[in-house]
């Protein structure tokens, strides 16, 4: 997205946000079942950082920041945020980073299990719903 606010199409732009939000969401439910829990996580942070840049589109009518970083973009809405999902988007913001980089990405490997997981795909799923609320 460029830097140009000028004249965007904010309906345009929301739905395609959340549009993709869902489509990486299923895909993230997808890899868990074939067992690529590293590769679910990250399309778990991609699919809640796509609905927050919806929600920012929403509220200020202007292009998203160029941020991966989830607690960032939910400092920058102003949204009251308990204490449990400010943790919480800081956590799923780091499988951004550890499912990219190789460096990372063999210890995270094995922190990857499905119980993990699944324990994180249930979190992913309440700060969803929580941030569809606010769209």
């Amino acid at each position: 997205m460029t830097e140009n606010n000028t004249n965007i199409n904010v309906e345009k732009i929301v739905k395609h946000w959340i549009e993709t939000s869902e489509e990486d969401y299923q895909t993230m439910i997808t890899l868990f079942n074939s067992k690529k829990y590293s590769w679910a996580l990250f399309l778990g942070h991609i699919s809640t950082e796509k609905l927050l840049k919806a929600l920012y589109v929403k509220r200020f009518k202007k292009h998203a920041p160029l941020t991966h970083n989830l607690y960032r973009l939910a400092e920058q809405l102003d949204i009251k945020l308990a204490d449990e999902y400010a943790d919480w988007l800081d956590e799923i913001t780091s499988f951004n980073i550890n499912a990219r980089y190789d460096d990372y990405k063999r210890e995270f490997l094995t922190i990857c299990t499905p119980e993990y997981t699944m324990s994180w795909i249930d979190k992913i799923k309440i700060l969803r719903i929580w941030i569809e609320k606010m769209l």
